[in-house]
């Protein structure tokens, strides 16, 4: 709608996970090199967590494409609420194994036989599950029971856990101890800092053709109201971004200002979080002093009642 206007080849603020738009901060590439090392060096559990829309999903797409140009063969579940044996059918699928005897024992001496000859030849093989907080106990425990299928020195499949903070929860049960301890390495998402949204946007602009104008589509006061509302979650940040561009649209605006972000912000309901700010130590000891001013000058009865309060209140 509003790429001839803003002269842009493609939109800029796709929400869908194209990893032509990857935007490297040193979160994600942290993230990015922990899960693909564990792949690589066959460390067994590796577990990835972040925010609704901090770009998981877009990492899993990097991980798969890094994983088939090291010739890894990998099953990807993106829709874990499956029951356990449908879940292995699907993974038998993914690999290519024949699942079609719907016996579980059989499936499981098929994986075996896939892994070794495998690892036989040297090849790494890898279970990529995206939203994971969504995998149930039982399943869980099944996907545990996979990393028993090893040989003396190294696991022969590697499992790569995605999923939000209540992933994290989950793994933390102690019905669940097990499976934690068998966890080699573990990485977590953070939001964008300022200074990454402006890099964030700018990036995208760029490679969606705006070049040098994309500091005038978006100037710096923009940005940052951008961040404010966003809180940094970069799914946040595109529908702020791509709506905004919208509305400039509809105006016959060439640049976005502030003002167009807190309406768009507004229409999604999106505010921007306040802490309360710790009193200063001037305050503290002002409010204090005015505190025992009050003491002083009451009576007996109501200096042994305050004080006694104060007790019961420790």
């Amino acid at each position: 709608m509003y790429k001839s206007f803003f002269e842009l080849n493609r939109d800029p603020f796709e929400i869908s996970p194209d990893p032509y738009f990857f935007f490297p901060t040193p979160s994600h590439n942290e993230a990015l090199a922990c899960i693909s090392y564990g792949v690589r060096r066959r460390k067994g559990f590796v577990v990835m967590t972040g925010e609704v829309g901090s770009g998981k999903t877009l990492l899993v797409r990097c991980l798969l494409d890094l994983l088939s140009q090291n010739n890894v063969a990998f099953a990807h579940v993106f829709n874990p609420s499956l029951p356990p044996l449908h879940f292995l059918e699907f993974v038998a699928g993914e690999f290519g194994i024949d699942g079609s005897h719907r016996s579980k024992a059989g499936l499981l001496r098929q994986f075996d036989q896939y892994l070794i000859d495998r690892y036989k030849k040297g090849l790494i093989t890898a279970l990529v599950v995206d939203e994971a907080q969504h995998l149930s106990w039982d399943l869980l425990e099944e996907i545990r029971l996979l990393t028993n299928l090893e040989t003396a020195q190294q696991k022969l499949m590697q499992i790569v856990l995605v999923g939000q903070a209540e992933l994290e929860d989950k793994l933390d049960s102690p019905a669940l101890r097990q499976l934690k301890q068998r966890i080699a390495l573990r990485c977590r998402l953070l939001p964008l800092q300022p200074a990454e949204c402006t890099q964030y946007i700018e990036q995208r602009l760029e490679r969606a053709g705006a070049g040098e104008r994309r500091r005038s589509i978006f100037p710096p006061e923009t940005i940052a109201a951008i961040h404010r509302y966003s809180r940094g979650i970069p799914r946040l940040i595109n529908i702020l971004g791509d709506n905004s561009l919208i509305s400039a649209y509809a105006r016959r605006l060439p640049t976005v200002s502030p003002d167009i972000v807190e309406q768009v912000a507004t229409e999604f309901r999106l505010q921007v979080l306040t802490t309360p700010k710790e009193p200063t130590p001037d305050a503290k000891y002002a409010a204090a002093a005015r505190y025992l001013l009050h003491l002083l000058n009451s009576s007996q009865d109501v200096r042994e009642k305050e004080y006694a309060h104060s007790l019961t209140g420790w």
